[in-house]
């Protein structure tokens, strides 16, 4: 998809997503949107990256040109790749928009510059005797 289809498909998803809380972010080397700071569906040549929850990832995956996503050879629970021609029709789209927006859409918003703490433990520290 050159870089053109690209633009035009930032812009069709956009237009797909009416909430005010947008943002649009540069992450995972393509643009996503955010909404309320809650990472929603993420568009670029190589398809779509949608957020969908782990209680629908099972049906979604069922769809034509659905895959589980991996990155950095790690299965990512919730997140769904679609290809390209899994969103030719602006009906298909939206229908990814829809599905991405029914999870995030019930997780609470996050404060800007909130971050997810990491799975990192706290140094204990020693006792001097």
């Amino acid at each position: 998809m050159p870089d053109l289809m690209e633009t035009v498909l930032i812009e069709r998803t956009r237009e797909m997503i009416p909430d005010e809380n947008v943002q649009q972010r540069r992450m995972f080397g393509t643009n996503c949107f955010l909404v309320n700071g809650n990472m929603l569906i993420c568009a670029s040549r190589r398809g779509l990256l949608a957020r969908i929850g782990k209680d629908l990832e099972e049906e979604a995956l069922k769809r034509p040109h659905a895959s589980r996503c991996v990155m950095g050879g790690r299965t990512m629970t919730g997140f769904v790749r679609v290809d390209p021609e899994g969103f030719e029709t602006d009906e298909d789209l939206k229908t990814w928009v829809d599905l991405a927006r029914s999870y995030v859409s019930s997780l609470p918003a996050k404060k800007p510059g909130e971050k997810k703490p990491r799975g990192k433990k706290p140094k204990r520290q020693r006792e001097i005797p």
